[in-house]
């Protein structure tokens, strides 16, 4: 009996298929601000690419610590820097910190994160009010009733008296009591009453553009207000900002507030930001981590940045391409290594940045056998294949997808950096920027 070959349903229609389209992160038109210090201006929302910013968890009153640690996070990549300003002692260091940090040369943006008596403390440290850039008001915690109100609006004058933007934050955990009772009575009183988290959800996106429009009526450019809507679970932040995105075009600050410590924090973060991003909602935002012990402040940026640059909206550091490992890859040596250029490139971006425009483009790859090893060094920049278990001792360089040279002995960790070096030089260096 003969058979017919079955049809494969494999086979490709080359000649017919339409192009794949590649995805790309979207970017929603808002209003632009303005957070400046002296000359330097750093743009939010509009035009500007996703900023991202940072908070200090020193005591304020301690200018020292606070101006170093400003300046750690600055140079790690944080385009704003966010304070905690609440007593007295707080408010007079300000200035102090704003003068450290210039002659360091740090011109980095500081927010004041204001709560319960920010009002006060504006009026009564004008020079805390100019050395800020921005203030950060939470509506749920000026006050209740017309005692809240009067608050808020002293804290808009102030705003506007220096000009300085404000960043509306309205959170899960400080929730104006009084709305959220307001609008749970109205929702009993509906034919199907909504779900207890719906009522909060609305809740919170009513507070932050109740209080917007407040600000614009005392006075406030709309271009110089931002809002933020945070609430510390992935689903909720994803439904609070895409309601809210439909409903105002003021820039939108993203982050989700105590997204906790580590491995848990990094992905839950990621996660929810990552899907709004794409989407493109958000103009600036905080990853904010609960550091583990001994780990630096500056962990957050380095995860906000990480963020923004696997979706391609920014470039920050050059990128390092690197496999799992596997059963060829029983030695250390390859993972010792891309640690060892990963750190390398991240700690000279601080002179990098200024020196080699573009180079934050650059991609690098350190492979750990011959399986994919050559395939992706050709692909980046400049990549190193290194030997497998039982491969020759031998590690070819491949710059511009092209074979370069082979490094072997002992010190190939120093010999790859000096060539990542030489290579940066030649590539963006001042020569090169002139010819071009």
């Amino acid at each position: 009996m003969t058979t017919t070959p079955a049809t494969t349903t494999t086979e490709t229609t080359t000649t017919t298929a339409a192009p794949v389209t590649i995805s790309q992160a979207q970017k929603r038109q808002t209003l632009q601000a303005r957070v400046a210090w002296g000359d330097h201006v750093v743009t939010v929302g509009g035009d500007a690419p996703v900023r991202v910013q940072s908070m200090t968890n020193t005591d304020t009153a301690d200018a020292v610590a606070t101006a170093i640690q400003v300046k750690e996070l600055a140079q790690a990549g944080s385009e704003l820097v966010r304070i905690t300003v609440n007593n007295d002692e707080s408010a007079k260091a300000v200035p102090y910190i704003r003068e450290q940090l210039d002659r360091m040369g740090i011109m980095t943006p500081l927010v004041g994160d204001f709560h319960y008596n920010g009002h006060r403390l504006l009026a009564d440290h004008p020079d805390c009010a100019q050395a800020l850039s921005k203030y950060r008001i939470n509506p749920g915690n000026v006050g209740r009733g017309e005692k809240g109100d009067k608050q808020f609006a002293q804290m808009i004058e102030m705003a506007l008296r220096w000009d300085k933007p404000v960043r509306i934050g309205v959170n899960w955990g400080s929730l104006d009591q009084d709305l959220l009772a307001s609008m749970m009575d109205a929702n009993s009183l509906r034919a199907t009453p909504w779900d207890v988290k719906q009522v909060m959800v609305e809740a919170l996106i009513s507070s932050a553009l109740a209080s917007a429009e407040t600000a614009q009526r005392l006075g406030m450019s709309p271009a110089q207000i931002l809002l933020s809507c945070k609430v510390s679970g992935v689903q909720e932040l994803i439904t609070v900002y895409q309601s809210l995105a439909t409903r105002c075009n003021y820039a939108l600050h993203l982050g989700l507030t105590e997204a906790g410590m580590g491995t848990k924090g990094t992905v839950a973060s990621a996660t929810a930001l990552a899907v709004l991003l794409q989407q493109g909602i958000g103009d600036t935002i905080r990853v904010s981590l609960t550091p583990e012990p001994g780990e630096a402040r500056t962990q957050e940026v380095v995860v906000a940045m990480e963020i923004l640059q696997s979706l391609g909206l920014r470039a920050f550091v050059p990128s390092v391409t690197a496999c799992p490992g596997c059963g060829r890859t029983t030695s250390s040596v390859f993972q010792e290594l891309t640690k060892e250029i990963d750190d390398y490139m991240r700690d000279a971006m601080v002179d990098w940045r200024d020196q080699y425009p573009g180079v934050e483009s650059m991609k690098v790859a350190v492979m750990g056998c011959i399986v994919n090893g050559p395939g992706e060094s050709k692909h980046a920049d400049i990549g190193i294949s290194l030997p497998g278990t039982g491969e020759a001792p031998s590690a070819p360089v491949y710059i511009d997808g092209e074979k370069a040279m082979t490094l072997r002995g002992d010190g190939i960790g120093a010999q790859f950096k000096a060539v990542v070096e030489s290579y940066v030089q030649k590539r963006y260096g001042a020569s090169h920027n002139t010819a071009a």
